[in-house]
């Protein structure tokens, strides 16, 4: 059985690890509420892109030099994955989730004898895709320095995509993030970047996009401008999504750690007060049985 002293220290101990975890809640639930501010407000700009971007190509005469961003190489023999998750630790299952999502991607592609090739973005998910595929990560973006996500952030990664596909480096973009849902729910998607996986129009819709909306200058020279722009609007919300989703993550994590410190706390407190009265029980036994004997 253990002394009161390193009960109590214990105690001590697990009462300081208490109050870290509920000041992390707190700051998680202030960033909390600015990241989803800006992930649902980046949504419909994302969605509508994507939108255009699907109206453009059903008219768009493909016959002639179409944008390889929106038909691919013609090839599926090299993919790249990238990874998205967080540069600090301490949210749960956040990251987990998002690395098991591209390992089953990553796994199904090699059981079809495809080539993979990975991007990370953020450090813990590179910390857990080393292990199993250490010679596929081609490299890692470091966001940790950034305070505030910006559309500044999502091109430079965008580019980078782009400039590999150019250079013939791969046929096929996959991007995995998580989906902000809720402070207790994030859902892993896994996004097809190049070539342009685009929404399907309804069929009452498209006759009405196709009769209305005439673009200018052709729907080919819009679609080569839009598409290299869609690819740095859909990591941008990516980005946003993550970040919204670990801060709700983490604000669950930490208080469900600040809950088990309580429950850990009371136990202790049980377990301490219990020894210290049969210490006690014990001393006043010795001194009556010594009282006796005189």
């Amino acid at each position: 059985m253990p002394s009161l002293k390193s009960l109590k220290n214990r105690i001590a101990s697990v009462k300081s690890t208490q109050k870290i975890t509920k000041a992390m809640k707190m700051v998680a639930a202030a960033k909390l509420r600015r990241a989803q501010e800006a992930a649902e407000a980046a949504r419909p700009y994302a969605e509508r892109m994507e939108a255009v971007l699907a109206s453009l190509a059903t008219k768009a005469d493909r016959g002639d030099s179409p944008s390889k961003l929106l038909v691919g190489t013609g090839r599926d023999d090299v993919h790249l994955v990238v990874v998205a998750t967080s540069e600090r630790g301490l949210c749960g299952a956040f990251n987990t989730n998002i690395v098991r999502g591209a390992r089953l991607k990553i796994d199904a592609l090699l059981r079809e004898g495809k080539q993979v090739k990975i991007l990370c973005v953020g450090k813990k998910g590179r910390a857990v895709l080393r292990r199993f595929y250490g010679d596929m990560i081609i490299d890692t973006i470091d966001l940790s320095n950034v305070r505030r996500l910006g559309f500044a952030n999502a091109q430079p990664i965008a580019e980078r995509v782009i400039d590999m596909f150019d250079a013939g480096e791969f046929d096929v973009a996959w991007l995995f993030y998580a989906k902000f849902k809720s402070a207790l729910v994030q859902e892993v998607t896994a996004q097809q970047l190049i070539p342009a996986a685009l929404p399907v129009a309804a069929e009452g819709d498209a006759d009405v996009a196709v009769s209305v909306v005439e673009y200018e200058p052709s729907e080919e020279q819009i679609l080569e401008a839009l598409l290299p722009r869609n690819i740095a609007v859909q990591v941008f919300r990516a980005l946003l999504e993550n970040a919204a989703s670990e801060q709700g993550s983490r604000m669950t994590a930490m208080d469900n750690a600040t809950r088990n410190a309580g429950d850990m706390i009371n136990r202790l407190t049980l377990q301490y007060n219990r020894s210290r009265q049969a210490a006690i029980t014990t001393e006043l036994t010795e001194i009556i049985s010594g009282a006796e004997a005189l």
